[in-house]
């Protein structure tokens, strides 16, 4: 397949360098300076793999081809911001781009593709040996917070670990294992079930002394992350509550207001 890619950050040079290895014949990916007004000429796909505040200009200033089919790799933008295109679609790939090395490997590595629109979109994603989640326009934005939660947010919530680790004199490395681990029981038994910890358990000294240890500028993110624990586990929280006297269990009760107060 005949492929020219506008767009030369991690998303496009992965993406090129990956649909090179399976065989297709790309072009670029091309950076600034480049006039996009004849992109779609002699290609059979144009991947438009810009930011995504300025897909839709760059859409625009391409001439609508009758043959060529116009994708954009945006995971939230709908396939509106490529209105002017008969042939049109989009491509997200479900896993994180950081390097042009790394990027390449893992969209080569059977990993899922939200795709949209013209069906080459997912002639594209079987040819690198992926999988396929069709999202709709009307949902590309739930589904793209989700994907952030997924990776940027699990991301920012390992440099948490890393700082208050690191106030213990202890390396974000020994705490590795124990988020793999974690992953691993959530594929297996699904977020409920796989939570353990002091939140599940209704232990509010634990938690509170945990808060009372670390920087108060870490708050925040502690009480979010116990906030998330406790939707998680309402159900259960209030079935030990129904079963058990609460004189016999007084670590399980409604937890302190200034716990969660943020």
């Amino acid at each position: 397949m005949r492929i020219r890619i506008i767009g030369a950050g991690r998303a496009g040079s992965s993406m090129a360098r990956a649909l090179k290895a399976v065989g297709h014949d790309v072009q670029g990916p091309l950076g600034r300076g480049f006039d996009p007004a004849s992109a779609t000429d002699d290609v059979d796909v144009l991947l438009i793999a810009t930011g995504d505040d300025v897909i839709a200009n760059v859409s625009r200033s391409i001439s609508p081809s009758s043959t060529c089919v116009v994708l954009h790799l945006s995971g939230s933008l709908g396939l509106d911001v490529l209105a002017t295109h008969p042939k049109r679609g989009a491509l997200h790939p479900l896993v994180p781009l950081p390097t042009v090395d790394t990027g390449a490997a893992r969209l080569l590595s059977g990993c899922t593709f939200a795709v949209a629109g013209d069906s080459i979109a997912e002639e594209l994603v079987a040819s690198l040996g992926g999988r396929t989640v069709a999202v709709a326009d009307a949902d590309r934005a739930r589904y793209h917070a989700a994907a952030c939660i997924a990776a940027n947010h699990v991301v920012a919530m390992l440099g948490q670990v890393e700082r208050v680790a690191a106030s213990a004199g202890l390396p974000l490395d020994a705490f590795l294992d124990l988020t793999r681990a974690a992953v691993d029981d959530v594929a297996l038994l699904g977020p409920r079930s796989a939570l353990t910890g002091p939140a599940v358990r209704g232990d509010w000294a634990t938690l509170q002394r945990h808060l009372d240890a670390i920087d108060p500028a870490e708050h925040a993110g502690y009480r979010a992350g116990v906030g998330l624990a406790l939707e998680l586990t309402a159900d259960e929280l209030v079935l030990v509550e129904a079963e058990e006297p609460a004189d016999d269990m007084p670590e399980v009760r409604n937890p302190p207001v200034p716990l969660l107060a943020v």
